[in-house]
């Protein structure tokens, strides 16, 4: 037997192998459910996590929304503590102007005195 020969009869032997290695065959009994029920456990995994980063969202989501309305509340009150400082300052100015020029009309009245 030549080394061509033994090259063939290996070359055989490896395509009758893997003619049997790609047969058909049935799959064991049980293997549908066990694969069924693997992939439900995944899913059920997988479902865990995600549950909890979503509930963990929405506690962030609210946080930042009590946070913005708690801000948005203190800035009206500020403004609101705004306008009634500028108003109060208004009728301090107000009540200087009438005070000024009653204090003229007296100076006016005492100079006419005098006279």
């Amino acid at each position: 037997m030549d080394h061509k020969d033994l090259g063939e009869n290996e070359m055989q032997d490896f395509e009758i192998k893997l003619r049997q290695a790609m047969q058909r065959q049935e799959a064991p009994l049980g293997l549908k459910q066990r694969v069924l029920a693997r992939a439900r456990e995944r899913r059920r995994a997988e479902r865990r996590p995600w549950w909890r980063v979503h509930f963990a969202q929405r506690i962030a989501a609210s946080l930042v929304l009590a946070a913005v309305c708690g801000g948005v509340a203190m800035y009206r009150q500020q403004m609101e503590e705004r306008r009634k400082g500028e108003e109060a300052r208004d009728q301090v100015l107000t009540a200087l102007r009438i005070t000024g020029r009653t204090l003229d009309r007296v100076n006016e009245k005492l100079a006419d005195d005098d006279k």
